[in-house]
């Protein structure tokens, strides 16, 4: 039997190595289709945003996520996780509008020379007037998993307060996400950070989750500090804010007036 004419040997090789590539590529689709469907499914909203948004709980435009809303003395001030921002720098929106300023972080002294000691891994952002969402201060926007309010007199969580197997709920990068406990304990595993206390979950981090609200048993625990293994770990909100001097907002206007509170200015 003759050999198959060589322009027909290679029209099959052709026609077969695009079937083959083309069975990949739509196993990739299907793949990315899967994990977008499931993005979706996590992240639809049930409650619609407040204008100006509550930013506890959900992405600041340039910051990573928002923690908690605040006071200090006059001022309302949002956490903001520390390796996101720089203290004393101006935070703007794409339209070059100012958002607020940062200011100092939560921090230890004495510390090991060459390392930053904090009790948590938070700064503040003091926001301009037009961006603080009055009446819902007490508020954190956990999207699919809907709005919180912190009921008057709600006591911010601190390291002692946690234990291992309580219920753990965050929203990073507008993810709605439960988990568990998993250890509390000190972190010192960085050539320049120290945490007296970090508690791991079982819920795997992704860049972008950082500063996002942590609630533990609905209550508010801390603030998503590191990617700890295969899950993630927040560092306690109670102690950063009685090292910054503030106070958890758990009023709807945080026990201020909107005519007389003190914010940062261009």
């Amino acid at each position: 039997m003759n050999p198959e004419p060589r322009p027909r040997l290679l029209a099959r090789v052709v026609h077969l190595v695009t079937l083959a590539l083309l069975a990949v590529v739509l196993g990739l689709v299907g793949t990315w289709g899967l994990a977008t469907w499931r993005d979706r499914e996590q992240t639809n909203r049930t409650t619609t945003r407040f204008d100006p948004p509550v930013w506890a709980g959900q992405n600041v435009p340039g910051a990573c996520s928002g923690g908690f809303y605040a006071r200090h003395d006059q001022t309302v001030v949002l956490t903001i996780v520390a390796h996101c921002a720089v203290p004393g720098t101006k935070l703007r929106d794409r339209a070059g509008r100012l958002i607020g300023t940062f200011g100092p972080m939560a921090a230890f002294a004495p510390c090991p020379t060459r390392r930053f000691c904090a009790p948590s891994d938070f700064l503040t952002l003091a926001l301009v007037p037009e961006r603080v969402p009055w009446g819902h201060l007490n508020v954190v926007d956990m999207g699919v998993g809907g709005y919180r309010t912190l009921a008057p007199g709600t006591r911010p969580l601190a390291c002692a307060d946690m234990s291992v197997g309580e219920t753990v709920e965050i929203n990073g990068r507008e993810h709605y996400r439960t988990g568990r406990v998993v250890s509390i304990g000190p972190y010192a595993y960085e050539d320049d950070t120290i945490f007296p206390c970090i508690v791991a979950v079982d819920i795997p981090a992704v860049i972008g989750d950082s500063g996002g609200a942590v609630l533990v048993n609905g209550g508010p625990a801390g603030v998503i500090s590191r990617s700890l293994g295969s899950g993630m770990g927040f560092t306690p909100l109670a102690e950063g804010l009685e090292n910054l001097g503030l106070t958890l907002c758990t009023a709807p206007d945080c026990d201020l007036s909107p005519t007389t509170a003190i914010q940062p200015t261009e």
